[in-house]
Order: C-alpha cells, then sequence, then structure tokens
C-alpha cells in the first residue's frame, strides 16, 4: 500500500482573518480561538502581526499552543535598513514563536509601487530576512504575495522570488492568490510549473475568495504539487474571505481523490468535532452560524422534498455525499408544506417522540403543518415549535399556565434635559393553576418589554425559566403593506446546559408573532425540563 503524504493545513484566523470588517479580536479572544483551532489538529496557527499592535505584541509575549506550531507573521526587512536595525524583524525574532512567515513581493509591479526599491534588492531583502530567522533557529515560511499576478505580468522575475527563499532555508514558499481572482485552471497551471523549480513538498496555497473559489483553488493546488493549505475557520477574511478550512479539511478526508494520497494530521474524533467548532467560533464572534455553509451548516443535511426524503430514509447514499456524523453534524428531514408522510415520520423519529403509524392524528398534524406554512410558517427553521405543535396534535403537551391577556404601550416623552427619550412597557397577565399573576416590565422595545414580564412571574414554575435567555431575534415581514403578515424566528438559550432552541410566530401584527414564539419557547423549557405540568 503506498504511503500517503502529508497535507499541513495553516490557520491564519487570527491575523488575515481579523481583517474582516467587523472583527476585532482582543488578546483573551485570540487565546480562546487558539484552543479552538488546535482542537482541530491543524500543524500551524499564526497568531498575528508582532510589532503592529498592542494587542499582538501582548499574545506573542508567551507560546499559545500546545501542539500545533505558534506562527509569527511579518514583513520581510525593509529596502534600506540593516536586519540588525529593522524594528519589524527585532519583533518577529522577539516573539515567542515557532515559526515565522514573512510576506514577500513577487510581482514586479508591487516592487516598485509599494516597496520603491529595485528587483535585486527585493530579493536580497527576501534572502536577508529568511537567513536570520533560520540562525535564529525558527521554521520560516515566505508567503509570496500576489504571485499569480505578479508569474503571468513577470514570470522570471516571480520564480526568482521563490527560488531566493528556498535557497535561503524557507521551509515553506507559499503561493498567494492575494487579490482572489485567479481560477482553477490558472492556479494548477502555474504550481505545476513552480513545481519544477521548487518541489510540491516545500510549496503552499493562500488563496482568496474574491470570485467565489477559494476552495476550488486550494483543491487545485495540491493536484499540483503543494503539500500546505493555509486558510481560515469559516472562511472569515478581507473582502470576500480567505480559503475555508472548515470545508476543505472534510473534502481532504472524506473525498477519495484526496483521502486516498493525503494525511491531514486530523484525527477522526476531531473531523468529528468540526461542526460543533464551526458554531462555536460564530458564537463567539456574535453571529449567526450560515446555515448553507458545506458540511457544518443547519442545511447541510436537510431534506424537504418528500421524495427525497423517503429516499433518505431507504438509503441515506441517495441524497447525502457524506455521512452527516463523519463531521459532527445531524441529518434534517424538514416537515413543510412540501413534504409527504415520510418527513413527517423521519422527524418525529428524530425528535423521540413516540406514535403509532396507524393514529389518524398524524394526518392531522401533517394537514395543519401543510396549512400552517401556507400562512407563513416555516418550522424547517423552528423545531421546537414543530415539536410542541406534533405533542399537541398527539395529546401530550402538558397544561403549564394561560396567558389571559397582555398589553403593550410605547410612550415617547420629552425628559427633564430636554431629551426626547422612549419608554416601552408590558404588562402579562397569566393563569397558573387557580392564581391569577400580573407582571408588568420595561423593556428598550415592546417585544423586549413582553419578554421581560412574561418570565417576570408564572408562580411555581418561575425558578425553572430563570437561566431561559433570548439570544436571537429575527422579522420576516412575508407580504408588502402595513397589514403585512410577519414572521417572527426567536432562537433561546438555557445559559446553565448551553442548549438551543428555534421557536416561531407568524400574524398580522409583530406583537402576536412575537409573543406566540415567546410562550412557545417558555413551555418548550418546561417540557425539557421534565415537567408534567397541572
Amino acid at each position: 500500500m503506498t504511503e500517503k503524504s502529508r497535507i499541513y493545513l495553516y490557520d491564519t484566523t487570527l491575523r488575515d482573518g481579523a481583517q474582516t470588517p467587523g472583527i476585532d479580536f482582543s488578546v483573551e479572544d485570540k487565546i480562546v480561538v487558539a484552543r479552538l483551532i488546535e482542537s482541530l489538529g491543524f500543524a500551524y496557527i499564526e497568531g498575528g502581526y508582532p510589532g503592529a499592535n498592542p494587542t499582538d505584541d501582548a499574545f506573542f509575549a508567551e507560546k499559545r499552543t500546545q501542539t500545533a506550531s505558534f506562527v509569527a507573521f511579518g514583513m520581510t526587512k525593509r529596502p534600506g535598513v540593516s536586519i540588525s536595525n529593522d524594528p519589524g524583524i527585532a519583533g518577529l525574532l522577539a516573539a515567542k514563536a515557532d515559526a515565522i512567515t514573512f510576506v514577500a513581493k513577487t510581482w514586479d509591479y508591487h516592487v516598485d509601487v509599494a516597496l520603491k526599491t529595485t528587483l535585486l534588492d527585493n530579493l536580497d531583502c527576501i534572502r536577508l530576512s529568511v537567513e536570520a530567522a533560520v540562525a535564529a533557529g525558527r521554521e520560516v515560511m515566505v508567503d509570496c504575495e500576489h504571485f499569480f499576478d505578479g508569474y503571468k505580468a513577470n514570470p522570471d522575475y516571480a520564480i526568482a522570488c521563490a527560488m531566493t527563499a528556498r535557497q535561503a532555508g524557507a521551509r515553506w514558499i507559499v503561493l498567494c492568490d492575494t487579490n482572489g481572482g485567479t481560477q482553477p485552471n490558472e492556479v494548477e497551471a502555474i504550481v505545476t510549473r513552480i513545481a519544477t523549480v521548487v518541489p510540491g513538498e516545500f510549496l503552499g496555497i493562500h488563496a482568496h475568495d474574491d470570485t467565489g473559489q477559494a476552495v476550488a483553488n486550494s483543491l487545485a493546488a495540491v493536484r499540483a504539487g503543494v503539500r500546505q493549505i493555509q486558510g481560515t475557520l469559516n472562511g472569515i477574511g478581507e473582502r470576500c474571505g480567505n480559503a475555508n478550512l472548515t470545508t476543505i479539511l472534510p473534502t481532504l478526508a472524506l473525498k477519495s481523490e484526496y483521502a486516498d494520497r493525503f494525511d491531514t494530521g486530523v484525527s477522526d474524533e476531531q473531523l468529528r468535532s468540526l461542526t460543533q467548532v464551526s458554531r462555536a467560533f460564530d458564537e463567539l464572534l456574535n453571529r449567526a452560524p450560515a446555515r448553507t455553509s458545506p458540511f457544518v451548516g443547519t442545511s447541510a443535511f436537510a431534506t424537504k422534498a418528500g421524495i427525497h426524503a423517503s429516499a433518505i430514509m431507504k438509503d441515506p447514499r441517495t441524497y447525502e455525499h457524506v455521512s452527516p456524523d463523519s463531521v459532527g453534524n445531524r441529518r434534517r428531514v424538514l416537515v413543510s408544506d412540501q413534504a409527504g408522510k415520510s418527513n413527517l415520520i423521519a422527524e418525529l423519529d428524530r425528535l423521540g417522540i413516540v406514535y403509532d403509524k396507524k393514529d389518524r392524528r398524524l394526518d392531522g398534524l401533517l394537514g395543519e403543518v401543510k396549512e400552517r406554512e401556507a400562512r407563513g410558517y416555516a418550522y424547517e427553521a423552528a423545531d421546537a415549535s414543530f415539536e410542541l405543535l406534533a405533542l399537541r396534535h398527539l395529546g401530550a403537551v402538558p397544561h403549564f399556565f394561560d396567558v389571559i391577556s397582555y398589553r403593550t404601550m410605547v410612550e415617547s416623552r420629552i425628559n427633564a434635559r430636554g431629551e426626547r427619550v422612549l419608554v416601552t412597557e408590558a404588562v402579562v397577565k397569566v393563569k397558573v393553576e387557580d392564581e391569577i399573576l400580573m407582571s408588568v416590565a420595561e423593556g428598550n422595545g415592546p417585544v423586549n418589554a413582553l419578554d421581560q414580564a412574561l418570565r417576570k412571574d408564572i408562580g411555581k414554575y418561575q425558578n425553572e425559566i430563570d437561566t431561559l435567555e433570548l439570544v436571537d431575534y429575527k422579522v420576516r415581514i412575508l407580504n408588502g403593506g402595513t397589514g403585512a403578515i410577519t414572521r417572527v424566528l426567536i432562537e433561546s438559550m438555557d445559559r446553565k446546559t448551553q442548549k438551543r432552541w428555534a421557536t416561531i410566530g407568524v400574524s398580522e401584527n409583530i406583537v402576536e408573532a412575537s409573543f406566540q414564539a415567546l410562550t412557545d419557547s417558555i413551555t418548550y423549557k418546561l417540557i425539557k425540563n421534565g415537567h408534567a405540568g397541572s
């Protein structure tokens, strides 16, 4: 059996990914993210740019990885400045890092315009920088910036830059598609040419996603010989992002074209944690995970059409290119207006709901699902509300409380300082057993005020919802005009268990739609706590 070649995965989330608009890592954030990334088994973790800002200086004050090589990033030596007098080089050598990645100009146009130096002087800057880092005992990589554009403009000079870095002792020569505009066929052809002068075992690829082909370009480079792939978790990065390692890793590990030839150094167990790591990272960034992300998205293994669902139940391979379990995801057979009974049965099985296939109430449930979706409900995005609907049809929802009435008030007024302020108040009256309870609360809007009031006092169940937290709130207008149908999706979380669930409400009135979703969320929480109700 032929021994597999090693593919080294290099994560630049904490440096290149930090250039994403709206993302700003603190030192504490970087420590948490580095641990998260390292849990996947990547070979290299690039921590940032020591000397560029106080955050990265503090982050590189100590080594932050245990198994992965901890990498510092910076520029090659400045033209006209000696190695010993270059503050950037000094900062890199002082960093507590295992390796150093230098970014070098390899497009003759940039050497002239950006560095304002000669082509020969730029080669000297590359050589002297690499030699200094090697002499300091560091593994060295050179990111050849704008390499593909440079190669197309002046192939001899681009190759000279790569060869200079390798001859000076760089372990990896990384070919960068910095503008993200190179096509996969171009990448494969150019890398094939470069591999004749710098062997593929010393070559890497760094692709940006400006044409949506960063993953394709990275894989094209692998086919042409490179053995290191740089990218980011969930594909974050400046402009359109970087090559998405969350997609590249399972492709390499699970697709036979690559899995039969290459070893990523990532164990099956680590691969099964991919979905959890991806979503935990999005949570740290305070953004909702992309549902359609390959492998890890909630829709990656979701099926809506009834005929597809029926086929999946017979043999998952009919519509699943890999097993969801292999990446820590799960199959979702959605219940919707396109669903047949097979979808419904599959979803009840997944939720662990006990039923009899001959029970006529199942036909009533399916009919109501279709009728509700025609009105605007979307249960594929609200598992908890669907579970409650199913349990109600099967007579299995305990009775906890009745909402007798609710009222919201929004008042605009001038305060004592002459400023216009909004005051929002909600009053909710509920009945728990024979007790009538009324709560009043203020919020930053009618929905927030209702949420506060509803959860303020529900009698004997109050302690059970103290850990309940609303973490996401989405509104969609389903048709035009001031009387439009409004769909509200609420995501809730139990702070104690960190479990999340989604509920839905639909109405011509946004407050009523929101209140439906809020009451579903509380009811779902009480059921999951094991309460039998009254």
